[in-house]
């Protein structure tokens, strides 16, 4: 008889079966102890009297059952085969990928039947096995104390336990209770209880929580030469800007106070929640050499030492330290890593979909929190591109205003030099004149003369420049004559019109007249006031 069950049967199918491949129990829920010797159980929590092996990442210590379990949680009994990731000591076959003492993947040592024996995959002390490893029972509690010595891993099956069945009242309440926990993981806030009294922490680097991204921030471009570091300071610009010199003088106290280092600021720039982010080098000038600045790994690495950060927290409020660089080795080893709570395909697709993987570096968005604070730097970076714009933008006014007295200054210029050059011709020709004088012409004068004739005897041809002159200049004056024997035009003029312009007309008139009165009192004033400093001076006499 077979059925499907997800919770504790005693028939065949996915529940604790008695008979068969198909008779084993793939429970979802606490099976009831049974005493069937085959058969295979998948479940997600712990089994308190299961007879069927256990798949599991908990350590399993088995005394008599017989059906296999599949679950995330320990195993407390177990005779038959088990599939676990855990510690089994059973005396019946199993098949487990940890330490068993039965068949299967491990090595076994005192199982009756198996599938390897000396041909299998790992050594075996009794009987056959397939085995892919020394297992003993020694082996197996020493993987046991790994496993729990591993807080991610422990951490991670607490996590599952807690989303998949929690065990607190062993009825439908804990189903409604997982689902709970499931949402909350999702959420990545709250507590999952997976016992009466125990519990796990959802935090938002979860595997399970579903408000997570990856966006990209530019890599560093400075270099381990540039010994660059950054101190992030619990005060606002405003407050750190006027004591720099004060700040810079602290940590050179704390660097030892060494006449041949200085410390100098790079820059000093506003970050959200009112801190400041102060950028720092140390310059090394030797004795003998050129000097040369400290490299940041060194001073990154000095500065972050247990007593200098103390001391640095303690007097200028430093909350981190930075250095400003990121090696190739560091940027394989961030790559390669994803980080706590990123699915690592998530990771590989980021890293290929990168815009510009030479100057971006794909970085975790996990949380409200952390996409709040990335908001929040997104929106002083705008206000600081919008700052150098406006910058920019008053920069070109001035290089237009500039351009502008330049192209007048020019004008002029060539205005002025077209003068010199008429004046300078007028004073040669004068003084070729007199030093001419007396003389016979010369063969290249009068090659020259005949030149001006030819240019002039040009010019006097009826089709050429003058003829066009004189024709315009005929054009001009008949223009002129038409409109001077031209009868007068009468032009009306709306009477609101010619109101409105007579009444503008007396409101000049009378500020004309009233400046005017303004003018005389004024001038009455000065020479009041020139009389008495020429009576003032008199009297000094």
């Amino acid at each position: 008889m077979s059925g499907f069950t997800f919770g504790g049967t005693s028939a065949g199918g996915f529940g604790t079966g008695t008979t068969g491949f198909g008779g084993g129990g793939f429970g979802f829920g606490t099976q009831p102890k049974t005493t069937a010797a085959t058969g295979f159980g998948l479940g997600f929590g712990q089994t308190a009297a299961s007879t069927a092996p256990s798949f599991g990442f908990g350590a399993a210590t088995t005394t008599a059952s017989s059906a296999p379990t599949f679950g995330f949680g320990a195993t407390t009994t177990s005779a038959a085969p088990s599939f676990g990731f855990g510690a089994t000591t059973s005396t019946a076959p199993s098949f487990g990928f940890g330490s068993t003492t039965g068949t299967g993947f491990g090595s076994t040592t005192s199982a009756p039947t198996g599938f390897g024996g000396l041909g299998g995959f790992g050594a075996t002390t009794g009987a056959t096995g397939f085995g892919l490893g020394l297992n003993t029972a020694t082996q197996a509690q020493q993987q046991q104390q790994q496993m729990v010595a591993d807080p991610a891993a422990e951490e991670l099956a607490k996590i599952s336990k807690a989303v998949s069945q929690p065990q607190i009242f062993g009825d439908e309440r804990d189903a409604v209770i997982a689902k709970w926990n499931q949402l909350q993981a999702h959420w990545g806030k709250g507590k999952g209880y997976y016992t009466g009294q125990n519990f796990v922490e959802f935090k938002p680097d979860n595997i399970f929580c579903k408000f997570k991204a990856v966006g990209y921030n530019c890599m560093p471009s400075g270099k381990n030469e540039d010994g660059l570091v950054a101190l992030i300071i619990k005060h606002p610009v405003d407050m750190v800007k006027p004591q720099q010199q004060q700040a810079l003088d602290t940590i050179h106290k704390i660097l030892g106070n060494k006449p041949q280092h200085t410390v100098c600021a790079e820059a000093i720039n506003q970050i959200p929640d009112d801190r400041a982010e102060l950028v720092i080098y140390v310059m090394e000038r030797p004795q003998m050499g050129p000097a040369k600045r400290c490299p940041a790994t060194d001073l990154y690495n000095y500065l972050s030492s247990q007593q200098l950060k103390q001391q640095l927290v303690s007097q200028l409020d430093v909350e981190t330290i930075t250095a400003k660089l990121l090696t190739k080795e560091q940027l394989k080893l961030y790559l390669d890593h994803p980080p706590a709570g990123i699915d690592p395909l998530l990771w590989q697709q980021a890293i290929l979909d990168n815009p510009d993987p030479e100057k971006m570096i794909p970085v975790p968005m996990i949380g409200f929190k952390e996409l709040h604070k990335r908001l929040k730097y997104q929106d002083q970076q705008t206000k600081l591109h919008q700052q150098r714009l406006d910058l920019i933008a008053q920069d070109l006014t001035e290089f237009q205003n500039k351009q502008s007295n330049m192209l007048a200054k020019l004008d002029e210029y060539k205005r002025k030099h077209l003068e010199l050059s008429h004046r300078l011709l007028q004073v040669i020709v004068k003084q070729e004149m007199h030093r001419k004088q007396g003389f016979a012409i010369q063969v290249d004068e009068e090659q020259l003369r005949v030149h001006l004739e030819a240019i002039q005897a040009e010019l006097n041809h009826p089709t050429q420049f003058k003829g066009r002159l004189n024709e315009l200049m005929s054009q001009i004056r008949m223009q002129n004559h038409l409109a001077a024997s031209r009868s007068d035009v009468n032009y009306q003029i709306d009477p609101s019109m010619l109101h409105e312009l007579k009444t503008l007309l007396k409101q000049q008139q009378e500020g004309l007249t009233h400046l005017i009165d303004i003018v005389k009192e004024d001038t009455q004033d000065l020479n009041v006031i020139e009389q008495g400093l020429t009576d003032t001076a008199n009297a000094r006499r």
